[in-house]
């Protein structure tokens, strides 16, 4: 399976600009709530009730409907509650039972110190067919939340791995992260303390929320901290690079839109396949 992937997403980064999935008739599910503002799947904006996708080769923009986008990723291991925690972000409802072999990308519109902001949210898997793309979704996330289970210390263990993929594939250690302890109702489960989160925070040099997907425990707290550690550390690159720090962006923006393309293209496949 892992030689399929690298071969599929090697040939659709190569086609990436023939990929017309704005007029796929099996755009992935959405899910609406209230006020019909949640996107579910790999395309990014809902139109008449179905979810578009973004030409590939559209032009590279960090603004949709006068709001802000910012591209979050969620890194973990499986069963910490990744998506559990996003879920409950976008939704407000807890899912128990969640498909391991689906990633899915999501949207939420929220207002963070004054400002809009439309968070637009990959919630990755994390299974061994899928890093072969992992590396492309690295680059081209503007922030990252690096999700352990306080019942589960390897995955406690694993998150210092994941922070250093994330430096390693970005070549620097200035990189937007958050640092959440999932799982945090389970007390008497619990096998890391709060003090060894908050001290592996201090080495990221981050900020770490111990969270409870079941509960809503300081779920929206980690999101905004995200969105507030990406607008600090742009203000200081513009400071700093001027006018090559948008160049930048609008890389990273491009390859975000190829890479969730890519994702689509993948998972109709497996769709069609079973």
């Amino acid at each position: 399976m892992a030689g399929d992937m690298s071969s599929i997403g090697c040939a659709a980064l190569k086609k990436s600009s023939k990929l017309k999935l704005a007029n796929d008739k099996e755009n992935n599910a959405s899910i609406n709530n209230a006020g019909g503002g949640i996107g579910v799947g790999f395309g990014g904006r809902k139109e008449n009730g179905h979810l578009a996708m973004k030409p590939p080769n559209a032009p590279p923009q960090n603004m949709r409907g006068g709001l802000r986008v910012y591209k979050i990723v969620i890194l973990g291991d499986g069963g910490v509650g990744k998506s559990a925690v996003t879920l409950q972000f976008v939704s407000h409802n807890f899912l128990d039972y969640h498909d391991p072999t689906i990633e899915d990308s999501y949207q939420q519109q929220a207002v963070i110190d004054g400002e809009a902001a439309l968070l637009d949210i990959l919630d990755t898997a994390g299974q061994v067919e899928f890093t072969a793309m992992r590396d492309q979704y690295m680059r081209c996330g503007e922030g990252f939340i690096i999700c352990y289970s306080v019942i589960d210390r390897h995955s406690y263990e694993e998150a210092s791995e994941y922070r250093k993929l994330i430096q390693r594939v970005r070549l620097t250690e200035d990189i937007p992260v958050v640092l959440i302890a999932n799982k945090s109702d389970l007390e008497s489960l619990r096998k890391v303390s709060t003090e060894e989160g908050r001290n592996l925070a201090n080495q990221f040099g981050c900020p770490f929320f111990e969270t409870s997907a079941a509960l809503r425990l300081y779920i929206d707290e980690a999101f905004y901290a995200l969105v507030r550690e990406i607008r600090r550390k742009e203000k200081q690159k513009a400071l700093g690079n001027g006018t090559s720090s948008e160049k930048l962006h609008s890389r990273r923006r491009s390859r975000w839109w190829r890479i969730r393309s890519i994702f689509a293209l993948v998972f109709r496949r497996r769709r069609n396949l079973n």
